[in-house]
């Protein structure tokens, strides 16, 4: 028996005369009974769109990141303002320098994107299924922080090397000529400790950054949904889209302000090797002993706009590449749009 012939129209005469034809309407009603992805498929789709999102927005911001961390490592040449430190840096060393590190930063927090997104949602849905419906009810956000403090655990386990290498460019210019040199350089002559002698600064920088980033952003977006008096179904695309952007600059800030010390310290850790005999643990007393309060606060500015614009382009473009399936609660306590959630996410056992 031969298979059944599937009729399409022409995209000229579509276009011609732009009225749905019945195998179009037979295609719309079979797209809308295929089943939400679960599993893999769900988390990957996550995973994806935040390796996207993060290697994008940290891409595209590696100018100010460049000046961040040169005002960090060197506050007595760079340390006033960031349009003088960027005047600085280009006069001296040419626009370029102001891309030093691109691929590594690209790369890395690609790798980074994907654990810390795919993993915040899957243990997310893996803490609701523990603790149940109910309960994830009363502990929301104690959910939203342990589920970003887990998955950033692993995704800084794949981000460390390639920051490693990021820091080791942008404070000698002259270390390597890019991400593979770089790379190579650091594996050769320190192997696997040069490339995680700052975890420790990174996991103290990074854990602290994401729960702040993910707990603020839910809370700031339910208040600002709750602002418009309207639920977030009934959002239209454009404002849904202008309040992703506004909960994630005001979760950038909050995120940027907690953990600067920790990147202050990732960064000084990362400029040199460690003498012989040094432990990691010592190395970070001394540096921070040196530094002090307002040493470990050096480059807060250049930081503010770094972190407040990326995290704001991430939570809008993940926005627009998955949905963002957040639990939120209306006035009687109960989920928003919880029956989505589930629908979406599979079934939750209690």
């Amino acid at each position: 028996m031969s298979a059944p012939t599937h009729y399409t129209r022409s995209p000229l005469f579509a276009a011609a005369f732009p009225i749905a034809a019945v195998s179009d309407k037979i295609d719309s009603a079979a797209a809308a009974l295929k089943p939400s992805p679960t599993g893999i498929d769900l988390y990957s789709r996550f995973a994806v769109a935040g390796a996207v999102c993060c290697s994008v927005t940290h891409g595209a911001l590696t100018p100010v990141d460049v000046v961040k961390t040169r005002i960090q490592l060197e506050p007595e040449v760079y340390n006033r303002g960031i349009v003088t430190a960027f005047r600085t840096i280009t006069a001296s060393e040419g626009a370029g320098a102001l891309l030093t590190g691109l691929g590594p930063t690209a790369l890395g927090y690609g790798f980074q994107g994907a654990f810390k997104f795919g993993g915040y949602e899957f243990w997310k849905k893996t803490a609701v299924d523990w603790v149940g419906v109910e309960k994830s009810r009363e502990n929301r956000q104690a959910i939203y922080l342990g589920a970003a403090a887990i998955a950033e655990f692993f995704a800084d386990v794949a981000l460390c090397p390639l920051e490693a290498t990021r820091i080791r460019l942008v404070s000698q210019p002259t270390f390597a000529t890019g991400l593979v040199s770089g790379f190579s350089r650091i594996a050769r002559e320190e192997g696997l400790k040069g490339f995680y002698s700052g975890f420790g600064p990174i996991l103290f920088k990074q854990i602290p950054y994401t729960m702040a980033k993910f707990a603020v952003y839910e809370v700031a977006f339910e208040n600002l949904v709750g602002a418009t008096g309207k639920t977030k179904a009934e959002l239209s695309p454009g404002l849904a889209g202008s309040l992703n952007l506004g909960a994630g600059l005001i979760a950038g800030m909050a995120a940027a302000v907690i953990s600067q010390p920790a990147d202050t310290l990732l960064s000084k850790i990362n400029k040199t090797k460690a003498l012989p005999g040094e432990t990691i643990a010592s190395r970070l007393v001394k540096m921070s002993g040196q530094l002090g309060v307002k040493g470990l606060f050096t480059g807060m500015g250049a930081r503010l706009v770094m972190v407040g614009t990326l995290t704001a382009g991430q939570f809008r473009g993940l926005c627009k590449e998955v949905p963002l399936l957040t639990a939120e609660v209306d006035d009687e306590g109960d989920f928003e749009a919880f029956e989505q959630y589930i629908k979406f996410m599979g079934p939750l056992e209690e």
